[in-house]
């Protein structure tokens, strides 16, 4: 694999200014849920470095458990609509207040298929924390209660989102420029 500089666009959301909303998140989460019991759900892989550092910022005590979920197969650049869990969570979510953190929504089907999924299990209170929003691509209504950014409708990457599972390291949300990928 090539360095990402080769098709880096622009960078998006440079690091600082990421670090910054992810402590924000953090403060006000810690403000909503303060006495109160939270778990944090975390949808892997992409979800991870956001999580990491999202806890860092909340001073409520918390626990954390993570899902997996397929909506976009390796090389795809368009999701599909249906959601598969290819990994379940270990804690039992019912009388919980659950916050489901999530890298980025764009239509909407694979954070609509996991809540449901969720409130099937009778949690005390079900929200989502999501980082970026790619609104635009919006099919489905689903709520986002914290958000990070509101981004266009670009190929992110970085910070936990990948192409073809590389580049998730980046400390920055970048843009792909789709020509010189694709050439690549």
């Amino acid at each position: 694999m090539q360095d990402y500089r080769e098709f880096l666009a622009e960078i998006l959301v440079p690091e600082d200014t990421l670090q910054q909303k992810i402590k924000e998140l953090g403060e006000e989460i810690s403000r909503d849920y303060n006495g109160d019991d939270l778990l944090l759900v975390c949808i892997l892989r992409g979800g991870v470095m956001f999580l990491i550092d999202l806890t860092k910022h909340i001073s409520v005590p918390h626990n954390i458990d993570f899902m997996a979920v397929s909506s976009y197969g390796i090389g795809a650049r368009e999701t599909q609509r249906r959601a598969r869990i290819t990994y379940d969570l270990n804690t039992d979510i019912a009388g919980r207040n659950v916050l489901l953190v999530e890298d980025i929504v764009d239509s909407g089907h694979t954070l609509a298929a996991v809540l449901d999924m969720l409130e099937a299990r009778k949690p005390k209170s079900l929200r989502t924390c999501v980082l970026l929003d790619k609104f635009d691509r919006r099919e489905v209504v689903v709520p986002v209660d914290y958000l990070g950014f509101r981004i266009p409708n670009k190929f992110v990457f970085g910070y936990g989102l990948d192409i073809d599972e590389y580049y998730r390291n980046l400390p920055f949300i970048g843009v792909v420029n789709l020509e010189r990928y694709i050439s690549s």
